[in-house]
């Protein structure tokens, strides 16, 4: 009997680049078959900032796979990663093939994907795919140009790697503290690792195109020192061994730094010796400015033909543009990289393992503590759902903090009193106890307000209410507003569907529990993250009802 062939899903993190649509159409136009299938469904994370019109996908009808979107807030793409799959782990999928928005697939990709999938055993953990990076055949590459080509030689680059979906929630996923596409892919093979997976290389191959690039590119990368910092606090300082990452170049930043720091002390210590008349210090102090000028300029033009002598050569049309670009921010990159690093550094000197420990959790108060009475302001009319008192009374338990985010548009709608809902609240706690926070959004959707859910202004400011941080809390919720004000906030979440809650709610949420007491029991558990979903949950049937 042939085996079931693998099955995944794809997930793509994006900032809403032109490449999306053609990268979606390169896997439309994939040859798949039964022995050779396509993905179960593709999840594009959208991860721009702020409201922003939806994106526009389209694939054929002739696809055997839907394309579904969800929100990532601009929170970097180790968070969009993770809504994206543990939206898509719902399809059932054994695999999450992450791709990158501006890679193409070229013919025979999902075929081979589904080779190295197939030929992983059952103690692999990922496979890479082989990255190809177009570069000019006239003329030799920029910086920039050989800085995308590095992503052929990467170990265990997202732009085309594909992890089993046990070995995500082994170890919760991607760490969310590096903000951007930078070393979040290696802290995260590094703890698959250690959870005891292997990670090999596959036969498939993708095409990644040099994205274009402003002149001063090179220089706001150096922001990925901070992340360096941050690996070296999670992984020890032998993490660039064993993370496979070749060695940086930041000894020689920083001798370029202490070297600008002696000329300027020098020039600012004979500067005062001038002023005191002090003719001996004013000579020893310009002859340290001079030395320091000196090892300056040599260590910045050094790190210029670095730069310069791989790249185009006099008489190229590129030439004298890349020289330019070289020059300035040769002379900037090495301050910058020192300022990043030592602000990472500091940053994370008390950084721990990921996941981050769950210190609070925060309740949406109507369809999740109480059952839903649209704009309820009687108190006598508050019932608690079933296993409230337990659920909540747990976490206290726990240690953990505990609040209330709520909307109550009946205020701004003018059907409710301020002092009503005070009143509803004031029995809502005393039937589950005192909660420590209660943050309330009274705005009318039309006042278009930071508070009200989904937007993250209610779990901020319950999280600063509780002295806590927004990764540190866990929204429990029964609607997607609420997991999207979680998301937007940097915070968990996990949804208990009820009769109000939409099909494509459940589909998007990262986490989803039968009940109030599971979605606890979740967060209490050593893996609250990675175990909290529950693929197997039903929803309600839909039916109409108040979402205030």
């Amino acid at each position: 009997m042939t085996a079931a062939p693998t099955t995944y899903a794809v997930v793509v993190p994006s900032v809403g680049r032109p490449t999306l649509q053609w990268l979606l159409d390169t896997l439309a136009a994939q040859d798949v078959d039964a022995e050779h299938p396509g993905p179960l469904e593709v999840v594009v994370v959208d991860d721009r900032r702020g409201d922003v019109e939806p994106l526009r996908l389209g694939v054929p009808d002739t696809v055997a796979w839907s394309v579904r979107t969800v929100r990532g807030y601009g929170r970097g793409p180790a968070a969009a990663r993770n809504r994206g799959w543990r939206a898509a782990r719902r399809s059932g999928a054994q695999w999450i093939a992450f791709l990158d928005d501006d890679v193409e697939l070229p013919a025979g990709w999902a075929r081979r994907l589904a080779e190295d999938l197939a030929a992983c055993g059952p103690g692999t953990g990922a496979t890479q795919g082989r990255i190809d990076v177009p570069l000019p055949a006239s003329r030799r590459p920029t910086d920039w140009e050989r800085n995308t080509a590095s992503l052929e030689d990467a170990d265990w680059a997202t732009a085309d790697m594909a992890y089993r979906t046990a070995a995500l929630e082994a170890v919760s996923g991607f760490d969310e503290r590096f903000p951007r596409a930078y070393r979040e892919d290696a802290d995260l093979a590094l703890r698959v690792r250690r959870a005891g997976w292997q990670l090999v290389r596959g036969q498939r191959r993708i095409t990644h195109p040099v994205r274009p690039a402003d002149d001063l590119v090179s220089l706001r990368v150096q922001a990925g020192n901070a992340d360096d910092a941050l690996m070296r606090r999670l992984h020890g300082p032998d993490w660039r061994r064993a993370a496979e990452a070749p060695p940086g170049g930041f000894r020689r930043h920083a001798a370029t730094v202490a070297a600008l720091g002696c000329a300027g002390a020098g020039a600012a210590a004979a500067l005062t010796a001038t002023a005191l008349g002090h003719r001996p210090a004013r000579s020893a102090a310009l002859a340290v400015a001079g030395a320091g000028a000196a090892a300056w300029g040599g260590l910045t033009g050094r790190f210029v033909l670095l730069r310069t002598l791989p790249g185009p050569r006099p008489g190229d049309p590129e030439f004298l543009p890349e020289l330019s670009r070289m020059a300035r921010t040769s002379v900037t990159i090495p301050v910058a990289a020192v300022r990043h690093k030592v602000r990472g550094w500091w940053r994370h000197r008390r950084t721990g393992p990921w996941p981050v420990p769950v210190r609070a959790v925060l309740f949406d108060r109507d369809g999740t503590l109480v059952h839903d009475v649209p704009y309820n302001g009687d108190p006598d009319a508050v019932e608690l759902v079933p296993g409230a008192r337990e659920a909540v009374d747990a976490v206290r338990a726990a240690g953990m903090r505990v609040g209330v985010v709520s909307n109550q548009s009946g205020i701004g709608r003018g059907l409710l009193t301020r002092e009503q809902v005070d009143a509803v609240n004031a029995r809502v706690s005393e039937l589950l106890g005192p909660f420590d926070a209660w943050q309330l959004c009274p705005h009318a959707p039309e006042q278009d307000c930071a508070c009200r859910k989904p937007r993250p202004g209610m779990v901020l400011a319950a999280a600063a209410a509780l002295g806590v941080d927004p990764s540190e809390c866990v929204l429990i919720g029964d609607i997607g507003a609420d997991v999207e004000a979680a998301q937007a906030a940097g915070a968990r979440s996990v949804l208990v569907p009820t009769a109000v809650t939409r099909e494509e709610e459940v589909a998007a949420a990262p986490a989803v529990a039968a009940t109030l007491r599971e979605a606890v029991a979740a967060v209490l558990a050593p893996a609250a993250e990675g175990t909290a979903a529950r693929p197997g949950v039903r929803r309600a049937p839909v039916a109409a009802g108040a979402r205030s």
